[in-house]
């Protein structure tokens, strides 16, 4: 660790000074106003900049159109400091239409931006810390363009990438993976945290066994300062210093300032609730940045009366931008169904399904060639997960000769950090990179849930349509050969709750190759889930997925399902027939009972489960008037069990029996034993005899 040493020879201009004044006390009056009339601005939650302005202004001012910055919800100071009116961020403090932002739909101080003459930010949530996975993300797609010359060169101006963050936010394990790659991988991103002693309530005492410089200090390869982030000539000369090496010699810094927290924590939990020690109070206000400003600026040489002139026109300007932002217009109640998506240009199948002198090919093959034929046509491609790399590509073997094909800076493995495969998915993407990233197995997306539903896939939405998440995540799910209670679990239910995501669980190779290429040219989040029982046709009735492979430019829209299996137009004419409604390994069961009842039995397979195929299952349970559906998850809660209740109230008036659901038992986990997992799952068996159950209703 280096302190910062407030005696260096570099000088800061009277300009400089003045304008870091006039922002800061813009700020400080933003808090003044917010607080005298809180009766309107707390309808709302906000938090405020005070006490943080001098290291949140010396930051922002260094930063260029062609950087990189993830706020978090105290950093006003910081939008102020690139650029941005008081005006603008009050838009967002009101939920108003026009707030640049979000459209009204996220919290004050929570940013995303694409303007061409600004720093660019993209979406972060509120979840404490979530925004160092992302951001790093950022930083690893800037180095990954700058090794393969994609996109713009900026010369000695490079990108730099900072993530600001508080101290309590240091304590959450994905800083930590955030962290380890941004030292693995020397990565040009500072961090910059901003250290008021404070959680919410809990303080430092009783959370954190060290500083965020201090822990730091475990990453080999970061580089730390620690300084008094209250003084703004000792925090803009720290961050020219370490901007200025990170523009030259990519590597990360972290930036520990210790600050005072001098309002609330939020409008919503303020400080009379919990700060009850009056000398802890009096000395976090002895340390205010605002006076100490005034200090440097006499120091400098600037008078008393032109100190009052621009804290005059600050005040009257917060004030004037905060009349004009009552008035703007509220959103309009259709707004709420704009950005859940980008529009994808991929809505008809297209291409060769089965070209003539193909062999067919395992369905894992597929996929492989899939990917292969998207990384020779689009340098912007990269694949990355654990164990995907050159020695073995990956553990079904679904990534081999890649990496050889590609090289190591396009397939690489990372280590073993779900959050940080998923999460750095929003920051790759937002510099014009396209990651196809993998999770080993479907267990083991757990800890990627939080950057899934939290950064991914509300990125959208909650930017406005500014910064949607082009992204694929491909997820090995399913029971086969006594893998386990680690390695068969079916998750679908959970990712189908998550909006803002699309989902594809594709039954053959076909289709696996052409949802793939669907889900590159989407730009949007994309699960690719994929049984791992069907990759090699080995178990005994799953050949079907065994496929001619499709040409290069086939494509199967998302939404869009098929029929597998038909039935015979007689059986269905005479009310002799039911429809099976499946997915995955379901096709194969669902097979089986249309073997055993000859012409009876139609089987639609769903290929995607978001969006759904709603006017084909609607069409073709009608036309049978009896509906089976089929999935390997659990029945109880299930997205089975919500499609039969979809099913129900559309088909009502047709249905001749109840939509029936088959599935898993109802129990915590598959066993590792194959008498037990065979009793867990679905059958070809248990399939037909429900089948002949629901015929003779």
């Amino acid at each position: 660790m280096k302190d910062a040493n407030t005696a260096q020879s570099i000088s800061i201009s009277k300009y400089i000074l003045k304008k870091a004044f006039s922002l800061m006390s813009t700020a400080k009056s933003m808090a003044e106003l917010y607080e005298g009339n809180k009766e309107i601005t707390a309808k709302y939650v906000h938090a405020t900049s005070r006490g943080h302005e001098a290291i949140q202004l010396a930051m922002a001012m260094h930063l260029k159109p062609q950087d990189w910055v993830a706020p978090y919800y105290r950093d006003d100071s910081v939008l102020l400091g690139i650029g941005m009116r008081p005006y603008d961020v009050m838009l967002q403090l009101l939920a108003k239409r026009d707030d640049p932002f979000s459209g009204g739909r996220t919290y004050y101080s929570h940013p995303s931006l694409n303007d061409a003459d600004k720093p660019k930010i993209p979406h972060q949530s509120s979840a404490t810390g979530m925004q160092a996975i992302p951001t790093t993300g950022v930083a690893m797609g800037i180095a990954l363009k700058e090794i393969h010359n994609l996109g713009e060169n900026y010369g000695a101006e490079k990108p730099v990438v900072v993530c600001s963050i508080g101290d309590a936010a240091m304590t959450e394990g994905e800083i930590s993976e955030a962290m380890q790659m941004a030292a693995l991988k020397q990565l040009p991103i500072i961090f910059v945290v901003q250290d008021n002693g404070w959680d919410i309530s809990a303080n430092e005492k009783e959370t954190r066994a060290m500083n965020a410089a201090e822990y730091a200090e475990g990453f080999k390869k970061i580089e730390t300062r620690s300084i008094d982030g209250t003084i703004f000539s000792e925090s803009y000369k720290t961050m020219e210093e370490v901007i200025t090496i990170v523009r030259k010699e990519r590597r990360p810094f972290l930036v520990h300032a210790k600050v005072p927290l001098l309002n609330h924590h939020t409008s919503g939990v303020r400080m009379e609730f919990y700060r009850h020690d009056k000398d802890e109070l009096a000395e976090a206000r002895s340390r205010d940045p605002y006076p100490k400003m005034i200090q440097e600026l006499k120091a400098a040489g600037i008078s008393g009366a032109e100190i009052n002139e621009i804290e005059s026109a600050a005040i009257a300007t917060v004030e004037s931008d905060y009349k004009e932002a009552l008035k703007a217009e509220d959103p309009r109640p259709e707004d709420l169904y704009m950005h859940d998506f980008a529009p994808t240009s991929i809505t008809e199948e297209t291409g060769e399904r089965e070209p003539k002198g193909r062999e067919k090919t395992v369905m894992v093959d597929s996929a492989l060639f899939a990917i292969k034929e998207l990384m020779h046509k689009h340098p912007e491609a990269l694949l990355y997960g654990q164990d995907v790399g050159a020695r073995i590509g990956g553990v079904f073997r679904e990534a081999a000769t890649l990496a050889q094909t590609f090289g190591d800076d396009r397939v690489f493995n990372t280590p073993i950090q779900e959050a940080f495969i998923v999460g750095s998915t929003v920051g790759m993407s937002a510099v014009g990179l396209k990651p196809i990233v993998e999770v080993q197995f479907a267990d083991y997306i757990w800890p990627g849930l939080n950057q899934l539903f939290t950064e991914v896939s509300r990125s959208c939405y909650l930017s406005n349509g500014k910064w949607p998440v082009s992204m694929i995540l491909r997820v090995p799910i399913g029971a086969y050969g006594s893998g386990g209670p680690y390695h068969s679990s079916s998750v679908e239910s959970v990712l189908t709750n998550i909006r803002g995501i699309k989902i594809a669980y594709p039954s053959t190779g076909a289709d696996l190759k052409g949802l793939m290429k669907a889900a590159y040219y989407d730009p949007n989040p994309v699960v690719m889930l994929e049984h791992k029982g069907l990759y090699w046709s080995k178990i005994k009735g799953t050949e079907d997925a065994k496929t001619v492979e499709p040409s290069d430019d086939y494509v199967v829209p998302f939404g869009k399902g098929r029929i597998a299996y038909e039935a015979d137009e007689e059986a269905i004419e005479n009310g002799e027939s039911c429809c099976i409604v499946t997915y995955g390994m379901g096709v194969y069961w669902a097979k089986e009972a249309w073997k055993q009842h000859q012409g009876q039995v139609e089987v639609v397979d769903l290929r995607t489960l978001y969006p759904l195929d709603e006017d084909l299952i609607t069409e073709r349970v009608k036309k049978h008037g009896k509906c089976l559906v089929v999935t390997e998850e659990p029945v109880r809660n299930s997205f089975a069990q919500g499609l039969a209740g979809f099913i129900q109230k559309e088909c009502f008036r047709k249905l001749d029996a109840p939509v029936e659901v088959i599935g898993s038992e109802n129990m915590p986990a598959i066993p590792l034993n194959s008498t037990l997992e065979q009793e867990m799952i679905p059958n070809g068996k248990k399939v037909a005899e429900r089948v002949s159950e629901l015929l003779a209703y």
